[in-house]
This record gives C-alpha cells, sequence and structure tokens, in this order.
C-alpha cells in the first residue's frame, strides 16, 4: 500500500561532529517528544548504515505540516564540535543518502516533485517566495539539499 508522497525532506541529528548520536538515542528523544518512535522514515549513521525508523507506507514526524505526503531522511551530525551548523557528512553518509532518495522517488511513483532540507520549509516571512537564511527556523540540514539532489528527480 503506497500512501502518495510528493516531497523528500532531508534532515541532519544536529549533533556534534566529534560525538557519537545513534539511532538508539534518536527513538529515544523523539519519544521523549511524544512521539512514536522514530520520527524519520531513515537514519543514516557516519559509516552509513541506514536505519528504518518508518516504513514509508507510514508518514512521517518530521516537520509539522508536511508529514503526511513527504519522506523524512536523517543524517547523523550536521553541527561542529561548538554545535554551530555544518556539513559533516562522511563519504559513505553521502552515498546512502543518494540510495535512499532514489528508493523514495521509487516508491512515490513519479509523484515526487521536491527534494528539500528542512530549512527550506521555513515559513517565507517576507512573502517574497523565497526562503532566505534570514528566515530559516532551524540550518538543518546544514547544507543546501535542494540544490544538490534536485538531478535526482531528472534520472
Amino acid at each position: 500500500m503506497n500512501r502518495i508522497v510528493d516531497l523528500i525532506v532531508i534532515h541532519c541529528s544536529a549533533s556534534r561532529e566529534d560525538k557519537d548520536y545513534t539511532f538508539e538515542q534518536c527513538i529515544k528523544d523523539h519519544a521523549a517528544r511524544g512521539f512514536k518512535g522514530c520520527g524519520y522514515h531513515r537514519f543514516i549513521r557516519k559509516d552509513g548504515t541506514v536505519h528504518i525508523g518508518r516504513n514509508f507506507d507510514y508518514g512521517g514526524a518530521h516537520v509539522q505540516g508536511y508529514n503526511a505526503k513527504s519522506i523524512g531522511i536523517c543524517y547523523e551530525g550536521g553541527c561542529d564540535k561548538k554545535m554551530k551548523g555544518k556539513d559533516t557528512r562522511t563519504d559513505a553518509q553521502k552515498e546512502a543518502i543518494i540510495q535512499v532518495i532514489k528508493e523514495a522517488i521509487a516508491y512515490g511513483e513519479g509523484n515526487i516533485k521536491r527534494i528539500c532540507g528542512h530549512r527550506d520549509l521555513s515559513p517565507d516571512l517576507n512573502g517574497n517566495g523565497i526562503v532566505e537564511a534570514t528566515e530559516w527556523v532551524k540550518v538543518c540540514p546544514s547544507f543546501n539539499a535542494e540544490m544538490e539532489y534536485k538531478y535526482l528527480l531528472k534520472e
């Protein structure tokens, strides 16, 4: 049973590059926020290991207002040693993210219209039609996911 999804959202765990943040810790943190387990569909560790948080058939709990029709992918990291946003993806994570995006696109059966970062879904506060860096609620995922992965929609 495929649900209709048209959006893939890339997240970071907002954890320090020099510390581990496990899938189990993510589940625990999400449960503490009232979620039923991990809110992401996939969670990718630094070594590229992909953990299934939720089956694609079920809505996520990863970005308010977009969960019903999106798939959430999170990678471990996203912050430097001082907790400032930084693209900390390892080569293994970069490869795994692409593979998971391809799985999500296949699941979406041609309905996926956009791949973006969590930050890109922040409110357009000045109403100019562009969510600018000054409007981001979060810097997550600490890189421009929309630009980096848009080619995958054309494959």
